[in-house]
This record gives C-alpha cells, sequence and structure tokens, in this order.
C-alpha cells in the first residue's frame, strides 16, 4: 500500500486533509429542502464506498506495509473494534454537527464544533502518544480556542432577533464538538501495533462504525428532528431529486478521502497523531471561508460581528502554523 515517507508529503496530506474535512458539508448547502436527516443516508454510503474506493487502488498499491485485503482479513478483533468505536462516536457527533449547520450556518457551526474538537482530540491524541514540541502545539491550541470564542462572540452579534435559534445552534455545536475531539484516539489507538489494521483498513472499520451507528440514531432523529421541524419522512428520501443523493455521496467521498489522508498522515514517525489530527482540524478555516465568502452568511451582520470574524480568522491562522512547525523543532 502507499504510505508518506518524508515529512513534505505528509503535510501535504495533512493540507488535502484540511481541505475536504472543510468542503464536504457544502454539498448539503447544494441540496435546499432536502432534510438532513435524509442527507445522512447518502452520505454515510458515500463514506463507504469513498473506503472501497481507495481501500482497493493507493491501499493495493505500492512496495510499503501490507495490502488492503490482507488487513481486512487479518486484524485483531480489538484494534477492529477501536476502529469500530471511533466510527459510532463520530457518527452521534458528525449528525449533531450537520443538525448545527442547518440551523446555525457554515461559518458558526464549524469554527465552534470543529474548533473544540481540535482541543480534545489534540490534547488526547498527545496523551496516547507524546511526539512534537508541546509548547508550539498547546500554543496552537491556546490560540485556536480564542478564535473558538471570537467566532461565537460574532455569532451572537449576528443573531440578536433570533437568540432561541442562536442557542440553540451554539449548544448542539459545543455538544458535538466535545463529542468530535473523542473519536481520534480510537482510531488512533486501532492502526498502533503489529496486528493493527493500517490506515486503508482502520478506514472502513471506522465507515462501518458509522453505518451500524447511524441506523438507530438517524431514524431517532428522524422521529425528533433537532432542528424543531416536523419529523421527516423516508418517503421524503426515495421523492428527493438524483442530484441530492449525488451531492450527499459526494459529500461522505470528499470525508472519508480527508480522514484516509490525516491517517496516513499521522502513522508516518515525524508527525504523530496529534500534529494530524490538529492540521486536519484546519477544516474550520476552510469551512468558515466558505461560510463568509462565498454563501454569505455574515453579509448582512452589523460592523462588530465582522470585526471579531477578522480577529478569528488571524488567531486560527496563528494557531494552525504554530502546529505546522511542531515536527520541526
Amino acid at each position: 500500500m502507499y504510505q508518506p515517507e518524508t515529512y513534505f508529503i505528509s503535510l501535504l496530506l495533512m493540507v488535502v486533509s484540511m481541505l475536504c474535512w472543510g468542503s464536504w458539508a457544502n454539498t448539503v448547502k447544494l441540496c435546499p429542502g432536502y432534510r438532513f436527516q435524509l442527507f445522512y443516508w447518502d452520505y454515510v454510503l458515500g463514506l463507504i464506498l469513498g473506503a472501497l474506493a481507495w481501500g482497493l487502488t493507493l491501499g493495493s498499491m505500492g512496495a510499503t506495509g501490507k495490502p488492503f485485503y490482507f488487513e481486512i482479513t487479518h486484524a485483531s478483533l480489538h484494534p477492529v473494534l477501536l476502529a469500530i468505536t471511533g466510527g459510532v462516536i463520530f457518527n452521534i457527533a458528525n449528525l449533531l454537527l450537520v443538525a448545527a449547520i442547518d440551523i446555525a450556518g457554515l461559518a458558526v457551526a464549524f469554527p465552534v464544533g470543529i474548533g473544540l474538537a481540535l482541543v480534545v482530540g489534540a490534547v488526547s491524541s498527545y496523551v496516547i502518544s507524546p511526539q512534537g514540541n508541546p509548547l508550539l502545539l498547546f500554543g496552537g491550541i491556546a490560540l485556536v480556542v480564542a478564535a473558538i470564542v471570537f467566532d461565537a462572540i460574532a455569532y451572537g452579534l449576528r443573531e440578536t432577533s433570533r437568540k432561541a435559534t442562536s442557542k440553540r445552534g451554539l449548544i448542539i455545536s459545543l455538544i458535538s464538538g466535545l463529542l468530535m475531539g473523542t473519536f481520534y484516539p480510537f482510531v488512533s489507538k486501532a492502526m498502533a501495533g503489529t496486528d493493527s489494521p493500517g490506515p486503508y483498513a482502520a478506514v472502513l472499520f471506522f465507515a462501518f462504525g458509522v453505518a451500524i451507528c447511524a441506523i438507530p440514531v438517524n431514524y431517532l432523529l428522524m422521529r425528533v428532528p433537532l432542528d424543531g421541524r416536523e419529523p421527516a419522512s423516508m418517503q421524503g428520501y426515495w421523492q428527493a431529486p438524483g442530484s441530492w443523493h449525488i451531492w450527499g455521496m459526494l459529500g461522505g467521498a470528499i470525508w472519508c478521502t480527508g480522514a484516509l489522508m490525516n491517517f496516513l498522515a499521522s502513522q508516518a514517525h515525524i508527525v504523530g497523531p496529534a500534529v494530524s489530527y490538529s492540521i486536519g482540524q484546519g477544516a474550520t478555516m476552510i469551512s468558515a471561508c466558505w461560510g463568509v465568502f462565498i454563501w454569505r452568511e455574515f453579509a448582512t451582520a452589523p460592523a462588530a460581528s465582522k470585526k471579531y470574524l477578522t480577529w478569528m480568522f488571524v488567531l486560527f491562522l496563528c494557531g494552525l502554523t504554530a502546529i505546522a512547525v511542531v515536527p520541526l523543532f
């Protein structure tokens, strides 16, 4: 299978991961009127298809490591269960994130939810595998925390006329972030050891965990929607335009691609899981850019809100830069 062998290639994979994780949610925006609970079924399907596609291509090429099919059939049960557990936790967090995007928009749900996930995931990953300069790593994380605070303030100033909705969107984003930050250590631990699955197989087992969890949890959210609307029906799924199903599957495939690139980079000795996850969660910056500059979610916001938003971008960039250079010191 293919694996990165230099820091430059690993950094490139982490940047691709950041772009994928920060952009997949645009597929939700491209399906206006498609309930996020129904969109999610296509997303899960895309996640599994993406994992299989990468495993049968890059995962079966190259002279390093073991091929995709061998890792699937020879992995020990314990690490497989860890990867599946990571998928279960991620699924709950991601469903909440998609709900928060539906309620609060990309420019808010991602910076708050994923920014918090970055802090939780980076710290827990560093505890499991302490690699890199801790001063730079945690200094960068502190700047990201400050950026989250500034984004929350900007959101609050924007939503003065919709306080109830604003509060609900922020709370869901925070819960999502706490859960999102805990899935990565499970997957990282699953890939450690001689009998553990490599990144390509781990992504597939992870996707199975997402699917297993989505059946009861997403169905529950269909019956009891978090956005306060009426329950969603599967009839709406079958009646949706074919393009919406394609966008949903593409969204899952894009996220899966980002996950694989991130898992591959995390296995490079010089990088480690904490740095790889932290840079990948720079997705917050990418999604905020989509929300602010493309979807114009802050177009009518007051000047004070835009000022805090500017500082949010500055702090995020500084924090991510500090994290990116951690392996070099």
